[in-house]
């Protein structure tokens, strides 16, 4: 319909021609109630037949006018082509289900707008944002409204919902395609692989005097300040962690082959895609300084951004806003594990269509006073210089503890078919991942391992592989005595005495914390890709009692029959969480 106004006036019908839009009378035009003229015909020479038909559709009536006779026509034409003959159906027998959808068009009305119904739990609702409707419509009123729709002008048009024959469907495959780091071997997925490859560890004296006094003055820290690394005015609204997230993100992103800025910059729809980062408590010392700015200065003293800057969510959201990410931004918390059970929540999101792409890891910055006089307290942490070697030293026979530490690691998964279909680089496939729980005690492992035997098999048959197809491991291996014999056991018990190449991380970066799993599989994703198996630091001489063959001294070549690499987290109150990823051709 051309966008002229309707502007009423009154001709005679000998002066109505086809094209006109009509009314009969004065009742019609205040009711909105139109007709197009589509042909005009005499019938004697005191009376005209004309036909007519809804303006936006409908079928034909004609009506004998006198020549004389006064109408109204609408100072409008239309194109009478243009206007569709439509024939009403009838509604009667048809069997209504949930989902089928109405759509009523009041077709005299050139200015009608189509209303949409949609039946739910047996009574037919208007399809619309507003306010739901006080009356719904049954069955048999719907029917009404489709017999009665020639004489009223109206159009009512019925849309079964669709039925669908059965198929099979199975998961997606899930890739991953980008790798960032922040370690304390320094900024960056180079830095920290290179630094695993050549024997470097980055434990640290903590010299800043709040640490004075500490019976443990060692903690694998970040060597760079990130805040110095990001927009002054971004980063002083992140806690440690979430600027170690970020930067992490950043550097993933731009590692899968997408456009810096984010999501739109890189084509990509925000709500298709995901965060899913890990942690435990994220930056325990926003809370405790605002504590302190509270004792020392009052409540004037505390920042608006305390709360907000304490949550542990706060590394995913601030990534989601750093990337422009709407699809989701979770936060999982299980203790030491949770950066890989991130990892693990992301691949079934994009497995099972939620969003298409995910960021997802593990951050944390917990290097604290009090947290460390707290592992302190419970004689968790090792002892030592770490200008005579790393002090942290996983299934050593002298090991004593582990150290603390802090950093981030972020993978960017994708759907097989979303990568490729964009010419990807792909790393390797997140292939599968498996959960348990000890139920033991609040701290301690179960010494028999059966809890992380449980992950490390359900972790295999997600991945659609047989323990023989498994080829390397990065353990957990915290370097505390009752933990790496609980995994070592675990990983006997499943793997049937195989020797298998097992290394573990924690004497180059100390334990991370809920960015352990984060980090960790980024090293096993890197050691898929380069068929090399990075060497356990600080591991002199391996316990007699943990019997697995410990990567040591140097790097070693990947074996080459297999196809699975297994990468292991385990928490406090006996989380178990382990990553199953498969090497691509």
């Amino acid at each position: 319909m051309p966008e002229v106004p309707i502007r009423p006036y009154e001709v005679t019908a000998a002066e109505v021609v086809p094209g006109d839009l009509f009314a009969l009378s004065a009742e019609d035009v205040a009711e909105r109630r139109w007709h197009v003229v589509t042909h005009t015909l005499p019938v004697s020479p005191e009376v005209i037949r004309v036909t007519l038909r809804p303006p936006l559709g409908g079928v034909d009536h004609e009506e004998d006018l006198r020549r004389e006779q006064t109408v109204t026509v609408a100072g409008r034409r239309v194109d009478v082509a243009e206007v569709p003959l439509v024939e009403p159906v009838s509604l009667e027998g048809v069997t209504f289900r949930d989902g089928d959808r109405l759509t009523v068009l009041r077709a005299v009305d050139p200015l009608a707008d189509e209303e949409t119904y949609v039946r739910r739990w047996g009574a037919w609702h208007r399809d619309t944002t507003e306010a739901a409707d006080a009356h719904a419509a049954t069955d048999e009123e719907v029917r009404r409204w489709a017999a009665d729709a020639g004489r009223d002008g109206t159009l009512v048009r019925h849309e079964p919902r669709p039925v669908r024959k059965a198929r099979a469907a199975g998961p997606r495959r899930v890739v991953v395609t980008g790798l960032g780091a922040v370690t304390p071997l320094g900024v960056g997925t180079g830095e920290l692989w290179d630094g695993l490859l050549e024997g470097r560890h980055g434990i640290r004296e903590l010299t800043d005097p709040e640490f004075d006094g500490l019976p443990v003055r060692i903690a694998g820290t970040v060597p760079v300040d990130p805040a110095g690394l990001l927009p002054r005015q971004a980063a002083r609204r992140m806690n440690r962690a979430a600027q170690f997230a970020v930067l992490a993100a950043r550097e993933a992103w731009a590692d899968a082959g997408y456009a810096d800025g984010g999501t739109r910059e890189s084509g990509l729809d925000p709500e298709r895609v995901g965060v899913s980062l890990g942690a435990i408590l994220g930056d325990a010392s926003v809370l405790v300084g605002g504590d302190r700015k509270l004792r020392d200065r009052g409540p004037r003293g505390v920042s608006p951004l305390t709360t907000p800057m304490t949550v542990p969510s706060q590394a995913a959201s601030q990534v989601s806003l750093d990337l422009h990410i709407t699809g989701e931004a979770r936060t999982v918390t299980s203790a030491c594990a949770s950066g890989t059970e991130a990892i693990g929540q992301a691949v079934d999101r994009i497995r099972y269509g939620r969003v298409d792409v995910a960021l997802a890891g593990g951050a944390e910055a917990v290097v604290t006073p009090a947290i460390m006089a707290s592992f302190a307290a419970m004689r968790a942490l090792a002892e030592g210089d770490p200008s005579q070697g790393s002090p942290s030293r996983p299934f050593a026979k002298d090991r004593d503890g582990f150290v603390n530490g802090e950093g981030a690691g972020v993978l960017v998964l994708e759907s097989e078919e979303h990568a490729r279909a964009r010419g990807a680089r792909i790393y390797c496939e997140a292939a599968g991942w498996g959960l348990s729980a000890d139920a033991y005690h609040v701290a301690a492992p179960d010494p028999s391992g059966d809890g992380i035997a449980l992950a490390l098999r359900r972790a295999v048959r997600d991945a659609g592989g047989e323990v023989t197809d498994v080829v390397h491991v990065n353990a957990h291996a915290t370097a505390t005595v009752d933990g790496d014999l609980a995994e070592a056991r675990a990983l006997r018990g499943v793997l049937g005495g195989r020797p298998l190449p097992v290394t573990a991380l924690k004497g180059h970066l100390g334990h991370l914390q809920g960015a352990a799993g984060g980090v960790e599989a980024v090293a096993a994703v890197l050691t898929l890709h380069h068929g090399v198996v990075p060497p356990t630091v600080g591991c002199g001489e391996v316990d007699d009692g943990i019997d697995l063959d410990v990567v040591r001294d140097a790097p070693r070549r990947l074996p080459g029959a297999g196809d699975l690499v297994l990468s292991n987290s385990f928490g406090f109150g006996g989380h178990n969480a382990v990553l199953a990823l498969r090497r691509v051709a």
